[in-house]
């Protein structure tokens, strides 16, 4: 099976060294050639080239924008015949528009399995992402031997649609943790508590979540300091994935209050200065905002 990476930001490029180390012949595309340097791999030069030259595309692409470049643009995927290239998409997206991609590429005769994933950077160079797939059973099985090498879990959640669904999910609990943190943390100071110690017992406490193991440093630099530090995931793509949650809430009468206020708490975060910035940072502003 010839794999094809559409991206190498940050994901793509730690999937792509995963997947060499596994074995795994690759032909990549980035709109930045250079990023593909110090990968073994084949360079196609434009998304089509890419389609036509491998059986499996796996797009790890930003946002709805990229997608709808790589896909639609004059040299995209979808800019001639697939011949039965399946693609499958990692971007985190609204199930509505997963399944607006799946009828493009299928009716330009190719397959098509979203599998967002859980997990940033340091999980997929060492293939332990949580791999969330929608599409046929069918090409589930044929996408699964290049999956499984990325992933420490990957289930097949239905069709396409569900696992974008299931994204948002586990997503929503983690967007809703930062803005909260950052409240706690105004709490302790507001009692007089050096800010440096109260995210120490925060991080160290039974309110606290996985990843703010790794997280709770750099928002305490940002406290301490105004160093943001690196980004695992910027503000404003977080921003859009909780657009989209509040939105698919609305569509099926669930609640979204929760998300709703952090979704205010980001906005506000953005709109002052945190551009850029990783989406766990909101937690550095909520602690000194009054903000909603």
């Amino acid at each position: 099976m010839k794999v094809g990476i559409a991206g190498l930001g940050n994901m793509g490029r730690a999937m792509a060294e995963r997947l060499e180390e596994e074995g795994v012949s690759l032909v990549v595309w980035n709109r930045s050639p250079g990023k593909a340097e110090g990968l073994s791999a084949e360079v196609a030069t434009t998304p089509a080239e890419l389609a036509g030259r491998v059986d499996v595309i796996l797009s790890v692409l930003a946002n709805d924008a990229a997608t709808d470049e790589v896909y639609f643009g004059p040299e995209g995927f979808l800019s001639q015949g697939l011949d039965g290239t399946l693609i499958v998409e990692f971007c985190t997206q609204s199930p509505d528009r997963s399944k607006a991609l799946a009828k493009a590429v299928v009716e330009a005769g190719g397959s098509y399995l979203e599998c967002p994933v859980g997990g940033t950077v340091a999980p997929a160079r060492a293939g332990k992402l949580l791999g969330l797939a929608g599409g046929t059973a069918e090409d589930f099985e044929r996408a699964r031997p290049v999956l499984e090498k990325l992933t420490r879990r990957l289930e097949y959640m239905g069709p396409v649609g569900s696992g974008a669904a299931m994204k948002l999910s586990i997503n929503l609990p983690l967007m809703v943790y930062w803005g909260a943190l950052g409240e706690a943390l105004g709490l302790a100071r507001a009692g007089g508590i050096d800010p440096s110690l109260a995210l120490d017992i925060l991080a160290d406490s039974s309110g606290a979540i996985g990843a703010a193991k790794t997280r709770v440093p750099p928002i305490r630099d940002m406290v301490v300091n105004g160093d943001p530090g690196g980004v695992n995931i910027k503000l404003e793509v977080a921003l859009k994935d909780m657009v989209a949650m509040v939105a698919l809430a609305e569509q099926n009468g669930s609640g979204n209050a929760i998300i709703g206020a952090a979704r205010r708490r980001a906005e506000a975060a953005l709109a002052d200065g945190f551009e850029g910035l990783d989406a766990s940072l909101v937690a550095a502003y909520g602690s000194k905002s009054e903000g909603t």
